[in-house]
């Protein structure tokens, strides 16, 4: 990736979400963060002054999702890329129970991944070469609803993505889903095995990838809070 172009990147306050924004504002992107503060975002900015443009977090309700794009829009009036990070625990309310963590992932990164989609496909139908890649993690690709029956796009966010790429096709939108590999729906005629990725080598990996447009891809990580943090 030569030429510079605009990304969206959600779910970016820490972990994989984070270092795919310093890598992207390393290479010379221009990239719109939806994160919580933080003094790893608040150096990002000071080091990357304008290309950085700093958006709502809370993208799981519509309203923050909406806000979010029309910064973009009004900042760039375009947008080349969406990377949803859609295993982010950053939507988790403070006070969740335990038992409740690993449903709400699913659920919150459902919402947001809706919510994101909606509002950048119109930014993205401007932008130039537009794609969107959408990340999960064993958590956020659990299919909590009926998990004995087929996989579809009501029971499984990594399918109901995947629904979504004709539509965005037909836009000139590619779509790339990143998800663990699943027996009921493989992607790959390889089983990937687990690896030791580190934020850092997973987004070097992913972003290297970008170009080649690939429908899916498959991420095995053996330390999954390593890129994406759970709460505390």
């Amino acid at each position: 990736m030569n030429d510079p172009r605009s990304f969206w990147v959600t779910g970016a306050s820490n972990g994989l979400g984070l270092a795919l924004v310093q890598q992207l504002l390393e290479q010379g992107h221009r990239v719109a963060a939806s994160s919580k503060a933080g003094g790893e975002m608040e150096a990002l900015a000071q080091r990357h002054g304008r290309n950085l443009l700093r958006l709502p977090w809370q993208l799981h309700e519509e309203d923050q999702a909406a806000k979010a794009a029309e910064q973009i829009c009004h900042a760039w009036r375009s947008l080349d890329g969406l990377i949803v990070n859609a295993a982010t625990s950053d939507y988790l309310a403070d006070d969740l129970p335990p038992g409740e963590v690993f449903e709400a992932i699913v659920n919150t990164n459902q919402l947001a991944a809706e919510h994101c989609l909606a509002k950048a496909q119109p930014l993205l139908a401007r932008g130039h070469g537009a794609q969107v890649m959408a990340i999960f993690n064993r958590y956020s690709a659990s299919q909590l609803f009926a998990p004995t029956q087929v996989t579809a796009g009501w029971n499984h966010v990594p399918q109901w993505v995947r629904e979504q790429r004709q539509a965005l096709k037909e836009a000139g939108i590619d779509l790339t889903t990143v998800a663990p590999q699943s027996p009921k729906t493989a992607v790959t005629p390889v089983l990937a095995l687990p690896d030791a990725w580190t934020p850092e080598t997973a987004a070097e990996v992913l972003l290297s990838r970008l170009a080649l447009r690939e429908p899916e891809l498959v991420l095995e990580v053996i330390d999954i809070p390593s890129l994406w943090p759970l709460p505390r």
